[in-house]
């Protein structure tokens, strides 16, 4: 394990209120180049209309998706963003539960909301910046280009 202090000054945190709709991954992505988020972490509940979750095979070195083509609620959501050159890089979890209580998790892919989606995103005055990973095949974040 590897540990960097990235912060011991204030963080913002904003409060985002998606519609129905909205595709999270691809809006976070949207806002973060928008404000200029470089490091940042969100939490999230709400509801959605259909969701592709991901669990990374490492073998294949790819993510194998799992559509979820159904209302499901947003029992939790976590996530990251960080740089990866230029581009924001958002790095989420979640769990779903269906209708018959069941529960659904991995990677996040792609999700549209109905009928919101909360999240509660809190930026770190410290960059994260993120390097291919050769050995996994994965953008992670490098702690040692950080700050």
């Amino acid at each position: 394990m590897k540990a960097k202090i990235i912060s011991s000054a204030a963080e913002r945190t904003q409060a985002l209120v998606f519609s129905t709709g909205d595709e999270v991954v691809s809006t976070l992505q949207d806002f973060a180049a928008k404000e200029g988020l470089s490091a940042a972490r969100f939490t999230a509940i709400g509801a959605l209309s259909d969701v592709t979750l991901g669990y990374f095979d490492w073998q294949a070195k790819e993510y194998r998706k799992i559509p979820i083509e159904e209302q499901v609620e947003v029992l939790a959501l976590i996530g990251d963003i960080a740089t990866d050159g230029a581009k924001r890089v958002v790095h989420a979890h979640v769990v779903v539960g269906k209708r018959d209580g069941t529960a659904h998790g991995g990677h996040l892919l792609e999700a549209h909301v109905r009928p919101t989606l909360e999240v509660i995103l809190t930026e770190s005055p410290a960059h994260l910046r993120r390097v291919l990973d050769h050995e996994s095949g994965l953008a992670l974040i490098d702690l040692r280009s950080s700050g």
